[in-house]
């Protein structure tokens, strides 16, 4: 399927004016960025937001919580950005957890981890799981149902697969779904969707080199916390649903690992986006194919945890 209009018309505008290269800015400056692309909407209707700092072995973590209107109790969301374990933080992820929040029915958990190359891996992902085992210890104070779900978007996706096996390994809470956006799950940067959408389509090949080097040491990127699609078992995982986008470098790692988790006996749906790219659930507000895509990933999400 040919790419649709609106971002077809989005990367021409882009090609007219182009601008630096995400993978020869430094962090801070690609963190800047990243915030002018994805703004935080306020217009989007959501129940409340509150900004909270949670005590984990590590230190203070921010988190915001979203809650969406109407009476609780709800099922929780965590939510971890992406930004390629490098730039992203709780403002670029705002508004696709306050669209999610309210379009689910869920509280939404977001959290603002670590960021290499100040804290390399495996920081950000002790955070995403210290924060997931805070909300299940205080589920009931928050105004959780019972229900406790994990969600991320590209490298924060690869979080919520870590969160998920982590707590499988270590006894830990009990995880109901994943919903698993774009995810990275693999430090293999050789399959077919990055020959093919490897450049110009938002997400480039050159930026994801960037993003593992700053992230995690080449020696430790087999280890199933940074690429856990390589795990020695995916066996007795939540169910989950990953999303993929036909124009996206990461398409076949994300497939792959839908693959792998339904071949391991776990129930995973996957869906692939014809015409659209990496990060599309951040265009809802912008772009009609984007905002189609969305609304049906809700309703998934809502039936899931219901």
């Amino acid at each position: 399927m040919p790419l649709a209009p609106e971002y077809e018309a989005m990367f021409a505008a882009l090609a007219a004016e182009p601008g630096p290269k995400l993978s020869d800015l430094s962090a801070a400056e690609g963190r800047e960025m990243y915030r002018l692309m994805r703004p935080v909407n306020p217009d989007i209707a959501i129940g409340s937001v509150e900004d909270r700092s949670i005590s984990t072995a590590a230190g203070d973590l921010p988190i915001r919580l979203y809650r969406p209107t109407g009476d609780g109790p709800f099922p929780i969301l965590m939510n971890f950005h992406g930004g390629g374990w490098v730039i992203g933080d709780l403002d670029t992820s705002d508004a696709v957890c306050r669209g999610m929040s309210e379009a689910a029915g869920c509280l939404v958990i977001s959290v603002d981890y670590r960021l290499a190359p100040e804290s390399v891996y495996p920081a950000a992902a002790d955070d995403a799981y210290a924060a997931t085992c805070w909300a299940a210890e205080n589920a009931a104070e928050l105004g959780g149902n019972g229900k406790l779900a994990v969600f991320g978007e590209s490298a924060g996706a690869n979080l919520a697969t870590v969160v998920s096996q982590k707590a499988r390994d270590e006894d830990g809470p009990k995880i109901d779904f994943q919903l698993l956006a774009y995810p990275v799950v693999d430090h293999d940067l050789t399959r077919a969707s990055y020959e093919e959408n490897g450049e110009g389509y938002l997400l480039e090949k050159d930026t994801m080199v960037w993003f593992w080097d700053l992230y995690c040491p080449p020696e430790r990127r087999r280890e199933p916390a940074a690429s856990p699609l390589l795990a020695s078992s995916l066996a007795d995982l939540p169910p989950a649903l990953v999303l993929t986008a036909e124009f996206d470098p990461l398409r076949d790692e994300g497939n792959a690992y839908a693959d792998a988790l339904a071949s391991a006996g776990v129930s995973a749906k996957s869906l692939c986006f014809d015409g659209l790219v990496h990060d599309f659930l951040a265009t809802a507000e912008m772009f009609q194919c984007s905002r189609a895509a969305f609304d049906q990933v809700a309703a998934e999400l809502r039936q899931a945890l219901a």
